[in-house]
């Protein structure tokens, strides 16, 4: 599962702090891995679609064996159905139903290695389901039907499954529970003109009439949570990696791009096989695109889904595939999550942490070193930034949800710790371990003693420390660095005092910079207070840098100075360091020194370098020189990343020079939907004329993908004419994203749409609050909505409009479906 970041979901969960105070403390909730009484064997499934009803009509047969003790009693989980019959050898069996539990009387009683097949018809009603879901996964019913009976004309029908955590139970009867394993087998009966996927391979598809059955089988054993079903028009792009098939489903005005979008697949799949030493276990890999899927992306078997960002155009691919890491995640948890499986929820970073952990090898096989140490930076980053983060565990065997466990800890924080594990092992003690845990383990659960133990067979180190501490302890080092000269003997010590309650043992490599040369020392702390002396041959150090490789999850209080930080940023080859630098450096711009080095980092061999310098540099300063802009110039006309062209060109934008028109008409013609976007905002306030002009000839599909230039163009306009386009996008503005300067737009935005005559935006808005105050009701934005719409309704009854009344009865249309 690839985790979705919903920025709104933060400050939602702050304002509702009284409800929260009234759950039980999670400390006292024991979360062990679930009893295996009955083991489930094999699945049976055949189903057909109510559309209407949003409903699943099915018939199961389920095969099961008691695990080890003798049992007359099979207990399913089987949520808001209706159960039509249960039966075994075609005798009708005594069970008990409350909605959420199936409990079925056996006819006698079976011991170990004795299996039996249960009948089941049942009705699924996923409307009626009442779990909810998480930060990660934000709904828990199952099943989806998309559009059902076709009204909107604007949307496909679709149908889809999320089964993690415990959500397949929602549509047939299991035992939904990660330390379970069974094989399948689907028949799926839709009308002909759907294209259907599942995991494992189509056997056959049988036209009946008007509908068609596909029958879908996937003979190894994985766990409930991934089974699979998606159902809707689909163009299928194939592709191939030895002589296993790669589909790729995706609507019909996408099939020209779904491998430009999805087309790194073989190669990742071949990567991680190399990598891992465990050939790819699976018959196939198939990808589908979903339209409002609740999520990023989902690894079922052989069957992942994806949300429709993953849908991109070329304006937008020529920047970047913004789903690459995705993709990637995914793959990687065919070994990690559905090869072996986290045997419960507590032990989710055997499955998430690994996938998190994948980007990172992508991006260093694939880009390189530097490219993979930025978003292992950024990832750690993320954990870091949020301090509610600290007191949790990563292996959590408390809390209150098991839905809790998809956060920042079992993806962001897991991915760092692993990378330190992998660097205080070694590459080949760090894979051969993990090749070791793959196969002693494949097609069952385990939790995370069976990863420690494998890679402590193959080091012949003990682990239990580092595994106590990372995995089992919660927090990280927060150190402060100070440092002791001798200048007659020419030594340094280098003092690291533990400040945080737990006191951690960590490896750390420091490098030395003197006289044009880099010294790297690696130490190993291992007490609260701990020191290391070195010796110099200068004068005196240029620089003394701490966790030189980036490697440890810390937090470093050290007193540098200018001078430090702008050696730092020339020298230091980790990307963490030179981000840290630049920073630094750029808040002391009115000297020239430190000026002159965000210039110079303006030409870095890495483009995100070069995009902060860019965003960081003052050109409205006594030291800014016409060569630097003349830099700035060519930067936004040759740069070989067209990321780091448009962020040249929002840069010269501030200038508001007339000398820059050519630049931005220039700009206007780029392959790159940015580049247009930061083009039309440079020249709006140079030639406001053209600008609105040329926005305005835009295709719509554009238009929407750059909506913030363009809001912010239209906003300071007072385009009233464009107030419907911009309407359709103020809710993500002001919610979706963590950039204060793009919520302030959005904010402008909301104002002007609450005070317009414009009806059509006016019911857009509305539109757009309704669904997501549905969409994200367990998180009370439907509260946030009604409060939107309400003021609304007081800023139109203040203003002077003709279509005050039509505007304020949509509104309160609005807030009653909000409300009922």
């Amino acid at each position: 599962m690839k985790l979705q970041r919903l920025f709104f979901v933060i400050i939602l969960l702050q304002s509702c702090f009284s409800l929260l105070s009234q759950i039980q403390d999670p400390t006292t909730l024991y979360r062990k891995e679930r009893d295996k009484i009955n083991d489930l064997i094999h699945t049976k499934l055949k189903v057909s679609f109510n559309f209407e009803n949003k409903e699943l009509n099915g018939q199961e047969w389920v095969t099961l064996q008691p695990h080890f003790y003798k049992t007359k009693e099979v207990v399913l989980d089987a949520k808001a159905m209706i159960i039509h019959a249960v039966a075994l050898n075609d005798t009708n069996l005594n069970y008990n139903y409350d909605g959420f539990k199936l409990t079925i009387e056996l006819p006698k009683e079976y011991k170990k290695g004795e299996t039996f097949t249960l009948y089941i018809k049942y009705t699924a009603r996923p409307e009626k389901v009442k779990s909810k879901g998480s930060n990660a996964i934000t709904s828990a019913k199952g099943l989806y039907f998309i559009n059902p009976t076709g009204e909107n004309p604007n949307k496909p029908t679709q149908i889809w499954t999320q089964g993690e955590t415990e959500s397949n139970s929602c549509w047939f009867p299991t035992i939904d529970s990660p330390n379970q394993k069974t094989s399948q087998e689907i028949y799926i009966t839709v009308p002909n003109k759907y294209k259907t996927l599942s995991n494992g391979t189509l056997v056959s598809q049988t036209i009946n009439g008007d509908n068609r059955i596909d029958y879908w089988k996937f003979n190894q054993k994985h766990a409930p949570y991934l089974f699979f079903m998606g159902v809707g028009e689909y163009e299928i792009i194939k592709d191939s990696y030895k002589n296993i098939p790669i589909n790729y489903y995706v609507e019909k005005k996408y099939a020209p791009l779904a491998k430009d979008i999805f087309g790194l697949t073989p190669e990742m799949i071949g990567f991680f096989e190399n990598k891992l030493g465990v050939d790819y276990p699976w018959n196939k890999y198939s990808q589908i695109v979903a339209r409002d899927y609740i999520s990023g992306a989902m690894e079922n078997t052989t069957a992942v889904i994806h949300g429709e960002s993953a849908y991109q155009m070329k304006g937008q691919l020529v920047d970047e595939n913004r789903q690459e890491n995705t993709i990637a995640h995914e793959i990687f948890h065919h070994w990690f999550g559905n090869l072996v499986t986290s045997e419960s929820w507590s032990n989710l970073a055997l499955n998430e942490s690994f996938a998190n952990y994948s980007q990172y090898l992508w991006r260093e096989y694939k880009y390189g070193k530097t490219s993979a140490d930025a978003h292992l930076y950024e990832n750690s980053k993320a954990y870091l930034d949020n301090s509610d983060n600290f007191d949790k565990k990563l292996v959590r065997f408390y809390y209150d949800d098991k839905e809790d466990m998809f956060d920042l800890i079992s993806y962001n924080k897991g991915g760092t710790i692993l990378h330190m594990l992998r660097s205080y092992l070694g590459d080949n003690a760090f894979f051969t371990g993990l090749k070791k845990y793959l196969i002693d383990n494949q097609y069952k659960s385990a939790e995370v003693s069976h990863l420690r133990l494998a890679f402590e067979e193959v080091s012949g180190l003990d682990l239990q420390w580092f595994f106590n501490q990372w995995f089992f302890g919660a927090g990280h080092p927060n150190i402060q660095v100070s440092y002791d000269y001798n200048l007659l003997e020419k030594t340094v010590t280098v003092n690291f005092v533990q400040t945080q309650t737990d006191e951690f043992k960590f490896p750390i490599a420091i490098d030395i910079f003197e006289n044009g040369t880099k010294t790297r020392h690696r130490v190993f702390v291992d007490s609260r207070d701990s020191s290391f002396k070195f010796v110099f041959k200068s004068k005196n150090p240029d620089l003394i840098q701490v966790n030189a490789d980036g490697v440890l999850l810390a937090n470093f209080s050290e007193n540098k100075v200018l001078s430090d930080y702008i050696f730092q940023l020339k020298n230091s080859t980790n990307y963490q360091h030179k981000i840290e630098a630049l920073i630094k450096v750029s808040e002391n711009q009115d000297q020239k020194k430190a000026f002159n080095a965000i210039a110079e980092a303006l030409n870095d061999d890495f483009y995100k370098i070069r995009i902060l310098a860019l965003e960081k540099i003052n050109l409205i300063n006594k030291w800014s020189k016409k060569s630097v802009i003349n830099t700035i110039k060519n930067i936004a006309n040759n740069d070989p990343k067209t990321l780091v062209q448009a962020a040249a060109i929002e840069t010269l934008g501030k200038l508001t020079d007339p000398e820059l028109k050519t630049i931005f008409q220039k700009g206007l013609t780029s392959d790159s939907y940015t580049v247009i976007g930061k083009s039309l905002v440079g020249m709006y306030y140079i030639d406001k004329q053209l600008a609105v002009k040329k926005s305005k000839e835009l295709p719509v599909e554009v238009k929407n993908i750059i909506a913030t230039p363009l809001t912010r163009i239209y906003i300071e306009e007072k385009d009233d004419s464009e107030m419907a386009f911009v309407a359709n996008n103020v809710l993500a503005g002001m919610y979706l994203n963590n950039n204060p300067k793009i919520q302030e737009i959005y904010k402008n935005a909301y104002e002007q749409i609450a005070v317009s005559n414009n009806t059509e935006a006016i019911q857009n808005l509305v539109n757009d609050i309704v669904a997501k105050g549905k969409q994200y009701k367990q998180y009370n934005f439907d509260q946030i909505g009604v409060s939107l719409l309400r003021q609304l309704v007081q800023k139109q009854k203040t203003a002077n409009l003709s279509n005050k009344y039509k505007n304020i009865e949509i509104i309160r249309e609005g807030i009653a479906e909000l409300i009922q």
